[in-house]
């Protein structure tokens, strides 16, 4: 899904409370951002320093100007050496998406400062610290994304005004088990280390939107043109990983977690050009690339065996050999029945997933290679 196609789900969401609403013709429900519940977190435990009672449920508007409200799994105030401390806790609800840090307590602890301080933003435990440049955050800062700064720092100054604050505050985000879920996200790889990051632009989760993934792409491609990366290659999965790395030796931050999401490889190198991009996947994905589909998941999209059967008679398959491609089973049990008669479907479809690449890229100087593979890695076609 697109940027804009994510955002329109996103205002098309409606939420009213905090355990989330349901989508509009869909039947799911949406749920909310690490960045929203940091926010309710926050409001909750200045509002706490400020007047000594922490709101419950605690209620913020979103960036559409929605305005859910969240209850509070923790809430506690305290003393240390610099200082009076108050901490708010609220648990994530993803709604229907399968979000890695659905169930997750994020916590906001918050420190008034001296006047004339500003929000000062830390890392607790379980969020991480930007370690690489080409991210929207300097190396050294906690990853707290702009647009959850940006709604922190305007509920401080509401709760500001409402009660009497300055407004200069400390505020740390943390996220029970934050650093132990973040081992399966791209943060590792992107260079946050310690924990997750605090995202989200709307606010609102959008079950099975996918604007995760596509944003990690897209903050893969920033981190390796920021570390002078001048070849990355979009890869399927795990194997076809191991495949570019063997035939490339690339290193670990120019490889990009395509998924099925090859659209937002293209699109987003098209405006962020590097020299060279390799594509490699799986025969059958690829397949679909090459047929001129930007999204190869298999519920959006299937292999075309009539169209490899065209592709095959463009290699020298004669009738008999087209029509057992246009009714094999599967995409793989078609470049078996090439191979076995020497045609080379393989080198046809990379051909062709290269050429569609190219129409995507429009003339942007990107160099661009592809490689299919069979299931164990093993190379069945360049192009």
């Amino acid at each position: 899904m697109s940027e804009s196609a994510s955002e329109a789900a996103s205002a098309a969401a409606e939420p009213k409370g905090g355990r989330g609403a349901q989508l509009k013709h869909t039947g799911l429900r949406s749920g909310w951002t690490t960045g929203a519940c940091a926010t309710a977190a926050t409001t909750a435990a200045y509002t706490a320093l400020l007047s000594g009672d922490f709101p419950d449920p605690v209620t913020i508007t979103l960036p559409k100007g929605q305005t859910p409200s969240f209850a509070l799994a923790v809430e506690s105030q305290g003393r240390d050496h610099e200082g009076r401390t108050a901490t708010a806790g609220v648990v994530k609800d993803a709604g229907d998406d399968p979000d890695v840090t659905h169930g997750a307590l994020v916590r906001s602890t918050v420190r008034v400062l001296p006047a004339g301080s500003g929000v000062v933003f830390r890392a607790g435990p379980g969020v991480g610290t930007v370690t690489r440049p080409g991210l929207p955050l300097d190396v050294g800062e906690p990853a707290i994304n702009p647009v959850p700064r940006q709604m922190m720092r305007e509920h401080v100054a509401r709760v500001a005004a409402a009660c009497g604050g300055s407004g200069d505050v400390e505020i740390t985000i943390s996220v029970d088990h934050g650093e132990e879920i973040a081992r399966s996200t791209w943060n590792p790889r992107l260079g946050i280390l310690g924990g997750l990051s605090v995202l989200g632009t709307t606010g609102i989760v959008v079950p099975y939107s996918c604007s995760a993934w596509i944003d990690s792409i897209r903050r893969g491609v920033d981190v390796a043109r920021a570390a002078g990366r001048t070849h990355v290659a979009g890869c399927t999965g795990s194997t076809s990983e191991r495949t570019v790395v063997r035939e490339h030796g690339l290193p670990e931050d120019a490889l990009l977690d395509m998924g099925d999401f090859a659209g937002a490889v293209l699109k987003y190198i098209r405006r962020h050009p590097v020299d060279r991009l390799t594509l490699c996947g799986g025969f059958a994905k690829l397949s679909k690339l090459a047929a001129g589909h930007l999204d190869l998941h298999s519920g959006r999209s299937q292999v075309d065996k009539g169209f490899l059967a065209e592709l095959a008679v463009r290699g020298g398959a004669g009738p008999d050999l087209a029509a057992s491609v246009a009714d094999a089973n599967t995409g793989l049990a078609a470049l078996q029945l090439c191979a076995a008669a020497g045609v080379p479907l393989g080198d046809l479809v990379a051909a062709e997933a290269r050429e569609q690449a190219l129409l995507v890229l429009r003339g942007a100087p990107v160099a661009v290679d592809v490689i299919c593979v069979d299931r164990a890695g093993n190379v069945v076609g360049r192009g």
